[in-house]
């Protein structure tokens, strides 16, 4: 297929997110750039988050995963294991967090720290949010970019530096007045997009193959490809860890972020909210599960044109390998090699714009996000006096383009690393950066407990992944075989949670020191 036609299509898509952006951003202010003027509708919300929750990197390695083989076989839908534990996370966020957020009614959810904790406890979980997003926004936003500098740009001669920069050029003008007033609607724009070419690719290859969804399942059942479980207790991927750390992920990586939740408290009413949040869960998973249907159908389709699978040494280990034209598909090539290379052009065209839909919600959400996050947490713009309306605006706009730079390059920092499957490495990141978020709002809500306003908290913060990494690192000699895998966020929010409890005081030590 012909690369300036699908870049054509991105372009277009491009001009069409600028005009839903002029639109709804026309007489918005900052608090609309904050939190939406707190009037946004849940239900657009709830079905946009899907598209900020599933990525490019879901849209992408998800599918792929599905046919990557180990010794012990196909992951297969190994990753429902983590779904499920995305419903029981949802759950504490919709009636445990949510609650307390709107109770306070926070604009910036970390100024609950500084409530219960004071100003350094405040800026540390401010922090780490930004560095957070910082990292699982680029990893994400890299993934996509390098499938389409792949499949479109190269062919075209342009460089990657360039092809990240006008992405992010793009994001960052579309995002510039409205934030989130404009990417609710632009979020759910986006949303449907994906999830219509995700339909799209499912009934052509059902088609192609003339399969029912039945003999489909039956055919991926007979190749390995249903496989669920994973039942060996030393293993990363054993379920029990899975689970638990599926929905630690999701309370850490929603409920504790304020990129995901100053959407959800965008909305006026805790109980909208609330339902935002179960429903967004159950689609959530709905479509994780379409997407590792795809999966298995993709690697279905590769067989039935010649692929196979083949064991080739890698650095001393032999790995299995899915050849197909002579290429190796594993992974995340899977997906846009098979359809750029194999469907009709038609598919092809909505795959592109599938994936940017997937891309855009990632990273609008996450600059709009950072963006607020240090304005309010960081500078403390929001409500200081000595700034009108139009200096504090001026201050947003500054900090907007000064994180579309960084990303840029976080970007190139991952183009470096050059790592062929990503989403376990988000998981990794997620693990080390979002466990100190978990040990301060574990401490601050199940505990009376309270802490120094001293740098300690800080230092209490930064130590914790540390020794987590140890941990992590050495899990294998240290404790007969057994690995760590997704259950790394609750050891570190553990080590936070400790470090800080025996730095902290109780109430009753603070009342007679005053």
């Amino acid at each position: 297929m012909s690369p300036v036609i699908l870049f054509s299509f991105v372009i277009g898509y491009f001009i069409l997110l600028l005009l839903v952006a002029y639109f709804t951003s026309r007489n918005s202010n900052n608090d609309s750039f904050f939190i939406g003027n707190r009037n946004s509708n849940w239900v657009l919300v709830a079905f946009g988050m899907i598209g900020t929750s599933l990525s490019g990197v879901t849209f992408v390695s998800v599918p792929g995963a599905v046919g990557d083989a180990s010794a012990n076989g196909f992951k297969g839908f190994a990753y429902l294991q983590v779904a499920i534990g995305y419903l029981i996370g949802y759950m504490v966020i919709a009636f445990v967090l949510l609650p307390l957020y709107y109770r306070l009614n926070l604009t910036s959810i970390y100024h609950y720290l500084l409530q219960r904790f004071g100003k350094v406890a405040y800026k540390t979980g401010a922090l780490f949010f930004i560095i957070s997003r910082t990292v699982g926004a680029t990893a994400r936003l890299y993934l996509v970019i390098n499938v389409l500098q792949f499949f479109i740009l190269d062919q075209l001669g342009v460089p990657f530096i360039i092809t990240a920069a006008v992405i992010l050029l793009m994001i960052l003008l579309y995002t510039f007045e409205g934030g989130v007033r404009t990417i609710v609607y632009t979020d759910t724009l986006q949303t449907t997009l994906m999830i219509t070419g995700l339909l799209i690719c499912i009934f052509y290859i059902l088609n192609n193959l003339h399969l029912s969804s039945t003999e489909a399942f039956s055919q991926l059942g007979n190749k390995g490809y249903l496989s669920i479980f994973n039942t060996d207790i030393n293993s990363k991927g054993f379920f029990v860890k899975q689970i638990i750390g599926g929905a630690f992920i999701t309370i850490a990586m929603t409920g504790l972020d304020q990129e995901m939740m100053q959407k959800n408290i965008s909305v006026k009413r805790l109980v909208d909210s609330q339902k935002n949040v179960i429903t967004l869960a159950v689609i959530l998973v709905s479509v994780l599960c379409l997407f590792l249907f795809l999966g298995g159908l993709l690697y279905l389709y590769g067989n039935a044109n010649g692929g196979f699978y083949q064991d080739v040494l890698v650095n001393g280990k032999m790995v299995k390998q899915f050849i197909l034209n002579d290429t190796n598909v594993i992974g995340d090539k899977a997906f846009p090699s098979i359809v750029l290379n194999y469907f009709p052009p038609a598919v092809g065209i909505i795959f592109i714009i599938a994936l940017i839909s997937a891309l855009f919600p990632s990273a609008d959400g996450a600059l709009t996000a950072l963006t607020s996050s240090f304005c309010i947490d960081i500078i403390g713009l929001k409500g200081r006096d000595d700034l009108d309306e139009k200096q504090q605006k001026k201050w947003r706009l500054s900090v907007h383009f000064c994180f579309t730079i960084l990303f840029l390059i976080c970007i190139m920092a991952f183009k470096a690393l050059n790592d062929n499957s990503i989403i376990d490495k988000i998981l990794d990141l997620a693990g080390y950066t979002y466990g100190p978020l978990l040990g301060l709002f574990a401490l601050g809500i199940f505990t009376k407990r309270q802490l120094p306003n001293s740098w300690i908290v800080t230092l209490i913060c930064l130590i914790a992944p540390l020794l987590s990494y140890i941990i992590s690192m050495n899990a294998k000699n240290w404790l007969n075989g057994y690995q760590i895998g997704i259950e790394l966020l609750i050891i570190n929010g553990i080590l936070t949670f400790v470090g800080l409890w025996f730095i902290g005081h109780s109430n009753s030590l603070k009342t007679k020191s005053q």
